[in-house]
């Protein structure tokens, strides 16, 4: 057996430290009493309000799944629905201060490095950074 490629040993490598070994979402859902996909979606919409289509793209779900977390986020009073003024037969979904407030409390939790972040030198650290941020940019500007 053949030990893969440099790019897909650090790909699997990257999944492994955070969906598996650092994997915070269920302490997200624990601290706010909802599943992790509807602190997701508090965390897209805080930039500004989107169509419930862009919201789908943006959690990578189907429109029916988007509407029942949206109708749920609704029900909290975290978001609020309204007419696109651009569209008039779609609806604007935007996040309410109390939605805000749930999602900076996800946010101080998944922000933090793990510990292990600390065997690194800060050159280290920085050069990881520098890498990461070349990927999510090339990423951002050209998706698969």
């Amino acid at each position: 057996m053949t030990s893969p490629d440099p790019a897909t040993s650090s790909w699997q490598s990257m999944r492994r430290l955070v969906l598996e070994l650092h994997d915070r979402r269920g302490a997200v859902s624990d601290a706010i009493s909802m599943s992790y996909m509807r602190a997701k979606a508090l965390s897209q919409l805080q930039p500004g309000p989107l169509t419930q289509r862009q919201l789908s793209a943006r959690l990578m779900t189907d429109a029916p799944y988007t509407t029942v977390i949206v109708d749920d986020l609704e029900q909290r009073g975290l978001v609020q629905r309204q007419i696109n003024p651009a569209d008039r037969r779609s609806k604007l979904v935007s996040i309410t201060e109390a939605g805000k407030e749930i999602a900076d409390e996800a946010g101080r939790i998944t922000s933090p490095p793990p510990d292990v972040f600390g065997v690194l030198s800060n050159a280290e650290l920085r050069e990881l950074a520098r890498m990461l941020s070349l990927l999510v940019e090339r990423s951002a500007q050209a998706p698969d």
